[in-house]
């Protein structure tokens, strides 16, 4: 099955930067749609950034748009999150998670996430 592992988290103070990587051992029709999600215990998990590999744009959340970047090395089955300008906002788990299509709304395959702390 489709395994995805997050890296890159650690602590930053503010204003710092990270990089976050999720290798996807698929590179198939299964991984076509690809996110970052991020989680803060008691809060709802939010959508941080999507890149399809087919059309369209990247989709970038408000509270990150101008901060984050999502790319994707597709030699490397790798998606990576550059993080810029940190705030202690930031600070929560961050996952990976795909689908076969960016127009179906569950995703199927999920990381176990990757921990940032910003103070």
């Amino acid at each position: 099955d489709v395994q995805l592992v997050e890296s890159g988290g650690g602590s930053v103070q503010t204003g710092g930067s990270l990089i976050l990587s999720c290798a996807a051992s698929d590179q198939s029709s299964k991984t076509t749609c690809i996110s970052w999600f991020r989680q803060i215990p008691g809060k709802e998990r939010e959508r941080v950034s999507t890149i399809s590999r087919g059309h369209g744009v990247p989709y970038i959340a408000d509270s990150v748009k101008g901060r984050f970047t999502i790319s994707k090395d597709n030699a490397k089955n790798t998606l990576y999150l550059q993080m810029n300008s940190l705030k202690p906002e930031d600070t929560a788990t961050y996952l990976c998670a795909a689908k076969s299509s960016c127009l179906f709304a569950r995703y199927n395959y999920w990381g176990q996430g990757t921990q940032v702390t910003v103070s």
